[in-house]
């Protein structure tokens, strides 16, 4: 019986021979004869490290097809049934009837990245050779050898891009919850009254997140989630120092400072909610489904203190993020009596989801509110931009 390294390893025609193939043929040449190989489990491998080896999905289809002509699971080098020799015919159908053209543009792509050989015969055709007894002589086709030969290889890295895929996983678990955590301390610090600038935490807040690309490596994550401990630590830290203070009732000279810092930009605004004889607006209809404010508008979801539910809700969270944002209680204040609560809720939400590109965001709301009483402004289109915007980046972010 002939060996399957005697057959020539040169294609048939005028396909040149590569130092490519040269390498792959060493390779399977110098493999142990019987080493094995489970088929399915090396194709899950090279599946798996498709991006890193360069192999298009759909030439992972004409391997798997390849790997079907072979009557066993585990492939054992030197064996003379590595060489598998179905027609173009055949091999189009377990090729999901792929055309002739594009099955030859895949599988000379297997072979430049050293998954299969060409096993040519002098005329080109594939075909196999018996003896009196049955057995297989010689098969001249598509020899399998490189997948016996880099199996380790290819084992090592898949393990690898699985790895990285972990600790990515992980890092944007991490950077989810330390968003999280960000916001709703900065939250509750401003809910307390502790006189600290909240509106320059956030603003560091906002500048540390915005460095997050559309398709983050774990490599940039990870200095962003640094960067975001320490912030949540600093944040923290202060909430530790300031609640474990214990608390004064404040002497009636005081009032008088209480009542001058009301406008204080580090102050929960509760303007619309404290007087309840000026919430006209709320009673009116609501000008956007609060579905589709919360859908263009998601990180308002962020400053909750529950599920927002109702417009209600929305204005509560709305006089949270106000003073973060840097926006005047008079700001406030006349959007709401222009535009209504319920659609001067909304714009908040819609300038902290823009995050940055506004850079005076108490500016922005005053210009909005002359445009509105004009009636030159809906909030409408705006929802509707950050909708779009959102749906362009989502294959890219979904995970954060």
């Amino acid at each position: 019986m002939q060996e399957l390294g005697q057959i020539s390893c040169s294609p048939f025609g005028s396909r040149p021979l590569s130092p490519g193939v040269l390498k792959i043929e060493s390779l399977v040449r110098h493999c142990a004869a019987g080493t094995p190989a489970h088929k399915w489990k090396v194709f899950r491998d090279i599946s798996a490290a498709r991006t890193a080896l360069g192999i298009p999905d759909r030439a992972l289809i004409v391997l798997n097809a390849l790997l079907s002509f072979h009557p066993g699971i585990v492939l054992s080098a030197g064996s003379p049934d590595l060489v598998v020799f179905p027609s173009n015919r055949h091999l189009s159908l377990r090729s999901h009837g792929m055309a002739a053209s594009t099955l030859r543009r895949h599988l000379a792509v297997l072979v430049e990245h050293g998954l299969i050989l060409r096993r040519d015969s002098a005329n080109g055709k594939r075909f196999a050779r018996k003896s009196a007894e049955g057995v297989v002589d010689v098969a001249y086709g598509f020899d399998l050898g490189p997948i016996v030969a880099r199996a380790v290889e290819f084992d090592r890295l898949a393990a690898r891009i699985e790895e990285e895929a972990r600790t990515l996983r992980h890092l944007r678990q991490r950077f989810t919850v330390l968003r999280r955590d960000v916001v709703k301390m900065i939250s509750a610090g401003i809910d307390a009254k502790i006189p600290i600038d909240w509106a320059a935490l956030h603003g560091n807040y906002q500048t540390v997140v915005a460095r997050i690309p559309r398709a983050p490596t774990a490599e940039t994550l990870d200095a962003v989630v640094i960067e975001l401990q320490e912030l949540a630590d600093h944040v923290l830290n202060v909430l530790d120092s300031h609640l474990r203070e214990p608390a004064i009732a404040p002497a009636p000279e005081d009032e008088a400072n209480a009542a001058a810092t009301a406008h204080s930009p580090v102050r929960h605004s509760t303007i619309f909610l404290a007087e309840p004889e000026r919430g006209p607006h709320l009673e009116r209809p609501d000008p956007v489904p609060l579905r589709v404010v919360l859908d263009a508008c998601p990180d308002i979801t962020d400053y909750a203190r529950g599920e927002i539910r109702s417009y209600r809700d929305l204005l509560t969270t709305a006089a949270t993020v106000r003073p973060m944002l840097g926006i005047s209680p008079s700001a406030w204040e006349e959007a709401g009596d222009v535009m209504g609560e319920a659609q001067a809720s909304a714009v908040v939400a819609a300038i902290l989801q823009r995050g940055a590109a506004i850079k005076n965001p108490g500016g922005y709301l005053r210009n909005l509110t002359r445009r509105a009483a004009a009636d030159q402004f809906s909030v409408w289109p705006m929802l509707m931009a950050l909708a779009a915007a959102r749906l362009k980046q989502a294959p890219a972010r979904t995970a954060l």
